[in-house]
């Protein structure tokens, strides 16, 4: 068996013949494992899927049952900058030491199965958690959710943040196909929550075919702002409708989290009975959490602005962020995409918000090129400001010729992100 994280890293990425980066849906290999290991669940589960928002609303969901005194397991993916990230117990990520124990048990489970990196690692975090004996566990699909690993195990709340059009090659070519993967998760019997207020039919029926008791953005619950605060709304008994205002803004910025709290609001609702929270949990737990890349700013002059946006409609959300922002004279985007990724409706969306564009490569076989990048640029009438062989080299550009009243944006992956990080010296 190894004996570090990173030689257990690798030997899991050579497993599955398409490495970390290979997708291959289903579950009957994983099913298979987890049956061996006699995984099975104790403590009540909530399965977060969703095209955007799911990471956001997995943190929020979090911190709340952390301020109500609950032991909470989260896994989410991609990780930023350690793959530790991606299983936390009371919101510290879990040590080597005890992943590597966890990655032991499933080595020793799997017989001859070829689990996919996603996979093994999900097993490993479900026997880190049972170890941990925790209250609550939170899980983050990976991709699309009918075939994710993550649905092997049975959720007692299923939300779907949004629809949107990503994965295509793998969730279907529009809308209708994809809302019917990521209702997958719903059951019969257990709440079923949808952040999008226009949901797909495919959707609608699906919960209504298993009779998985559906609630929705804008028909069953939501939001108003209002001066400085917020107000959470839902149906209650007999169609009454119940609200709670006064809420401060979480701490994540932008306006697209009111949603994503909104969807943590309803889950945790419709929970109540066996993880009840205050109002002074929820006021506690949306006021302190956090997550890197998701509209972090950090201060300084130039202001330096990360986010994973990776689709057209994370972009569009950004572009919405950005413009709340403070005036900039100029914006200067570090901009790194992956090759599958609709790299054309990425840059509509913020066309009108970025002055400068820096394409550049990331690491990894499904990386954009910085020249494919700036032809997509060229393809729109934007002329880039240079092509970069890294994040890094890009972000140093931006650094060098940017005023003191401009921002810089690194955006268009979680490795862009990353890379970001690293090369502002911020490793954790």
């Amino acid at each position: 068996m190894p004996r570090t994280l990173d030689a257990w890293l690798a030997r899991i990425e050579a497993l599955h013949p398409r490495g970390s980066a290979g997708i291959e849906l289903g579950l009957e290999r994983v099913a298979a494992v987890k049956a061996r290991l006699g995984q099975r669940e104790t403590c009540p589960v909530i399965l977060v899927g969703g095209t955007n928002g799911k990471g956001s609303t997995c943190a929020m969901l979090e911190s709340i049952l952390l301020a109500a005194g609950y032991r909470v397991g989260l896994y989410t993916s991609p990780h930023l900058l350690h793959y530790n990230e991606r299983v936390r117990i009371d919101g510290v990520a879990v040590d080597d030491v005890r992943l590597c124990e966890a990655f032991a048990h499933v080595e020793l489970a799997r017989g001859d199965a070829a689990l996919t990196y996603f996979e093994f690692g999900t097993l490993a975090a479900w026997d880190v958690f049972a170890a941990a004996e925790v209250d609550a566990v939170i899980l983050e699909v990976g991709l699309g959710g009918r075939l994710d690993a993550t649905n092997i195990y049975e959720p007692d709340c299923a939300i779907v943040t949004g629809v949107d059009l990503d994965h295509m090659d793998f969730l279907g070519p529009d809308r209708e196909a994809i809302g019917r993967e990521k209702a997958g998760t719903f059951r019969g019997g257990i709440p079923a929550i949808c952040g999008d207020p226009q949901p797909p039919q495919s959707l609608i029926n699906h919960a209504g075919a298993i009779g998985a008791p559906l609630q929705v953005m804008g028909r069953d619950f939501g939001y108003q702002r209002q001066d400085m605060q917020w107000l959470y709304w839902a149906r209650g008994v007999d169609v009454e409708i119940v609200r709670r205002g006064g809420l401060a803004f979480p701490a994540l910025r932008g306006d697209r989290q009111l949603a994503n709290a909104a969807c943590a609001l309803a889950a945790l609702d419709a929970m109540h009975l066996r993880l009840p929270v205050a109002m002074k949990d929820i006021r506690q737990g949306l006021g302190g959490v956090e997550l890197a890349g998701r509209f972090q700013v950090l201060p300084g002059r130039p202001v330096v602005v990360l986010d994973v946006a990776h689709n057209p409609q994370a972009a569009r959300v950004l572009a919405d962020n950005l413009g709340g922002m403070a005036f900039h004279r100029n914006t200067w985007a570090v901009f790194g995409m992956l090759a599958d990724k609709d790299s054309d409706g990425v840059i509509d969306a913020l066309r009108g918000r970025v002055t400068h564009w820096l394409p550049c490569v990331l690491e990894g076989r499904r990386a954009a090129s910085a020249d494919f990048l700036a032809g997509r640029l060229r393809a729109v009438a934007i002329e880039p400001a240079g092509c970069f062989d890294t994040p890094a080299a890009a972000l140093v550009y931006a650094l060098e010729n940017a005023g003191e009243d401009d921002r810089i944006l690194a955006f268009g992956s979680f490795l862009t992100v990353a890379a970001a990080l690293h090369a502002l010296g911020r490793p954790s």
